[in-house]
């Protein structure tokens, strides 16, 4: 009994060294590594989704980074984009410039086991896992529900990048909302190649040419602050109302200095933190749907996440800018 009782011991002690040794290995690798390619990291735009990517990685004890051309450059953004597959990551964040021009290599990239989730800017035609950022049409349609507060009738020039997507969707979005307004048109639609200078340039040959333009829609990120420039210039602050997109600080500024009526912002923060979430839950296989994202017929996850907008103005600048204080800075 008492050989029989130190074998059942011995077992027992063998078996629960390996239950430790088993919950002792560390759930994420020791060089797990997530990429996010962006489109213009020098944009402030970028810079939060940055910190958003990086506190996200913090929290989960994996390696972050955000890369991607220093302007607005698509087909530079495709070159990061191929050299980071090559390094072949646990996974990869991808704000998609042009759609078109990136699907064979996300598609690669998928193929070879590495998930892709677009964020900010889709590319739905891909094998990319899903979509996480603002409903783009919804959001259209909510700068010119902005705008016909502030203009009941006339005509509406819009600042965009023609050709990408997000962005078109914005301008459809803008064009949809337009049937319950019938008295507004959009008449000009301006092409700024997302360069402040040149919707400086452009708004202000508008207002030189005398042009009928009554209110003016920026769908991209430096458009409002370009826009708002050529106001200034010739001393039209507050006499033709601007709807801007998104929170960059110089567009912020000119909320603040009266040239910018209001910015419909997006969440880059919160779009980049929950994308490299669901990066790490489809490298770890962690929800159990299916046996493998690879193989399965559909992904699991939801196809899309609408992380939402805000509208900022005079009425609520300050609390916007101290909740962005909030944020911690990108490394």
């Amino acid at each position: 009994m008492r050989r029989h009782g130190t074998t059942l011991l011995s077992v027992l002690v063998f078996v629960g060294a390996i239950l430790i040794t088993a919950c002792g290995q560390p759930y994420h690798q020791e060089n797990e590594r997530y990429v996010f390619v962006a489109t213009n990291i020098n944009l402030p735009y970028w810079q939060e989704a940055q910190a958003g990517f990086l506190d996200a990685a913090k929290a989960l004890g994996v390696k972050g980074e955000l890369v991607g051309p220093t302007g607005y450059a698509p087909n530079a953004e495709l070159g990061v984009f191929r050299q980071i597959v090559e390094e072949h990551p646990a996974g990869i964040c991808l704000s998609a410039a042009q759609a078109e021009i990136f699907l064979a290599d996300i598609d690669k990239a998928v193929a070879e086991g590495i998930p892709v989730i677009c964020v900010d800017a889709d590319a739905p035609r891909s094998k990319r896992v899903l979509y996480v950022g603002t409903d783009n049409f919804k959001a259209g349609r909510e700068s010119l529900k902005r705008m016909a507060a502030l203009v009941p009738r006339g005509s509406i020039a819009v600042v965009t990048i023609s050709g990408q997507r997000n962005l078109d969707d914005r301008v459809a979005g803008v064009a949809d909302a337009l049937a319950n307004f019938p008295a507004l048109k959009v008449t000009k639609i301006l092409d700024d190649q997302g360069d402040a200078r040149r919707a400086f340039d452009q708004v202000s040959e508008l207002i030189e040419k005398k042009e009928k333009v009554d209110g003016i829609i920026c769908l991209e990120a430096t458009g409002g602050s370009g826009a708002a420039g050529a106001l200034h210039r010739f001393n039209m602050e507050g006499k033709l109302p601007i709807v801007a997109f998104d929170g960059d600080p110089e567009t912020l500024e000119w909320i603040d200095r009266g040239a910018i009526t209001a910015t419909v912002t997006q969440k880059p923060y919160v779009m980049s933190y929950y994308g490299l979430k669901f990066l790490d839950d489809l490298h770890h296989n962690a929800v159990h749907q299916f046996k493998d994202w690879r193989t399965a017929l559909a992904p699991p996850m939801p196809s899309s996440v609408d992380t939402g907008t805000v509208v900022v103005d005079k009425s609520n600048l300050q609390l916007y800018r101290e909740t962005l204080a909030a944020h911690p800075k990108p490394l």
